[in-house]
């Protein structure tokens, strides 16, 4: 099964199919042009340790949720906007219970078995702010199950200075993560493909043609789940724009 963010837009780089790229609509709401039937909305408003969702169904269609502060349709090109403005000391944001870090982020509903099946997510995406940490502002990340651990498989980070980096953590206790740079680095504002696959038991991400294997160490294979969005690991603001998002299973 397929689970995509437009039938029209299952084109992984700009470059090769630039036509549905300019067919986003800019006068809809997200849920115009992407699919957010197997998602829902984590954002940095709400209470501590208990920040504000939003259910898949809320954000679906041209008129579903938006917010001119942190999730809303780009009125340039129709990218969906995800803005975080900072760290919970520098602008008041929230956290999950488990997290010091605030973000504006979409969450895969359900999870599956990375032995088995295909579990591969596409993602085109253009970074516009980093935040100012040392490895920048997640951008998709494998989570493990919360029954299993509070911890993700792999985080795939973006800096200030267009340098992308995978963080594997080791152990399900987690604190123990294994960053690796790729050699690629791309200039803000500049789209570019990214893909996380945990398929047959073997990790593997890409971006724009580079191929990572990180090792899962003693993970061994955990249910896990998807996320994309801007995840911030810093003080300042964070901006990222996304223009496909595709799921496989």
């Amino acid at each position: 099964m397929v689970l995509e963010s437009t039938v029209v837009r299952t084109c992984i780089c700009q470059a090769l199919c630039p036509a549905f790229i300019l067919a986003l609509d800019k006068s809809v709401s997200p849920g115009g042009n992407f699919d957010f039937s197997i998602w829902e909305l984590q954002l940095c408003t709400g209470s501590p340790g208990s920040p504000d969702t939003k259910s898949s169904s809320s954000l679906e269609g041209d008129f579903g949720y938006e917010d001119d502060a942190h999730f809303y349709t780009s009125n340039t090109d129709g990218a969906l906007v995800m803005k975080v403005p900072g760290s919970p000391s520098s602008s008041g944001c929230v956290t999950t219970k488990n997290s010091e870090h605030c973000r504006t982020e979409l969450r895969e509903l359900g999870s599956w078995d990375p032995s088995e099946g295909v579990n591969k997510m596409v993602v085109q995406v253009a970074v516009v702010k980093a935040d100012d940490s040392e490895h920048g502002t997640v951008i998709g990340q494998i989570h493990i199950d919360d029954s299993v651990s509070t911890k993700p498989v792999i985080e795939l980070y973006y800096n200030s200075q267009g340098t992308i980096s995978t963080g594997v953590e080791q152990t399900l206790s987690g604190g123990n993560e294994k960053l690796t740079t790729f050699e690629t680095t791309i200039s803000l504002n500049t789209q570019f493909t990214y893909e996380i696959d945990y398929s047959g038991g073997s990790l593997k991400v890409t971006v724009n043609g580079e191929e990572m294997t990180p090792d899962t160490y003693e993970l061994d294979n955990p249910k896990s789940y998807f996320k994309a969005g801007n995840y911030n690991q810093g003080s300042s603001a964070s901006e990222v724009h996304f223009y496909s998002i595709d799921v496989q299973h």
